[in-house]
């Protein structure tokens, strides 16, 4: 199992938490089923969800009767995915981990997950402990979102935008330490025990209100409240700001993801 570098705080999300669970978009539960078609996903089948956050993948897949395991660093996103299962009327077990401590008795797993997190993760290392727990028959799904480059999606660059000059600047930690640079999730997929790849996706049309895309920005680890300290507020006025002139009723253009 790899080790964390140095610069790896289990609890960089921390601050993140109530905008995450709140702003983050859900994953199309279409996708979901999609995945589970592909994953041969049956009544009784075992997933686990690595970095699960505040169980936005994990809680969709336990809908499906699915025997779902979720782990994450963060013990309040942990809390957060005990009430949506809850509410949602689904368990889960949930375990405090990582990549870097994944649980030692679970398993075999048909399907593992990963929404929004492999960048975070000394990924070929994960790769290799990920083959040992996922059934021979199991497979393993990496989530995410795009938002394509159109006129409609101009709220996304100007948050981008804002967000590097505040502080992200600075690939994954991980990522650049670990993994050799730039390397591609394909090319190392490619090199792994699941070398075999399918790409599925949907794209869903919403609107997006100015204040929905400042807590997705409070949601991002590099413009959290914590880390954007005494800044948060010039950061949030200056958001808000440039989201206005690009709406004149408080919405910023439709969003395609």
């Amino acid at each position: 199992m790899a080790e964390p570098s140095e610069s790896f705080d289990p609890r960089r999300f921390r601050s993140t938490v109530p905008f995450y669970a709140r702003y983050r978009l859900a994953y199309p539960a279409r996708l979901v089923e999609r995945v589970a078609e592909l994953a041969g996903l049956q009544t009784g089948d075992t997933v686990l969800d690595l970095g699960s956050g505040p169980g936005l993948l994990a809680i969709t897949f336990a809908q499906r009767r699915l025997r779902v395991t979720a782990v994450d660093p963060e013990p309040e996103m942990l809390e957060i995915a005990k009430e949506g299962a809850r509410a949602a009327g689904v368990q889960l077990d949930l375990r405090q981990g990582s990549s870097f401590a994944l649980p030692t008795d679970v398993g075999p797993f048909k399907l593992v997950t990963i929404g929004r997190a492999f960048h975070w993760m000394d990924r070929a290392q994960t790769l290799q402990d990920l083959d040992v727990i996922i059934a021979s028959d199991g497979a393993l799904a990496l989530f995410g979102d795009d938002h394509p480059n159109t006129v409609e999606n101009a709220w996304r660059r100007k948050l981008r935008e804002i967000c590097d000059r505040y502080g992200r600047k600075s690939l994954p930690h991980v990522m650049a330490a670990a993994d050799h640079g730039f390397r591609g999730d394909e090319s190392l997929l490619l090199d792994s025990s699941f070398p075999q790849l399918e790409r599925a996706g949907v794209f869903v049309r919403r609107q997006i209100t100015i204040e929905e895309v400042v807590g997705l920005a409070f949601s991002l680890s590099s413009t959290s409240l914590e880390r954007l300290g005494d800044r948060a507020a010039a950061f949030e006025r200056e958001l808000r700001e440039e989201l206005g002139a690009l709406s004149s009723d408080d919405r910023s253009p439709r969003s395609l993801r």
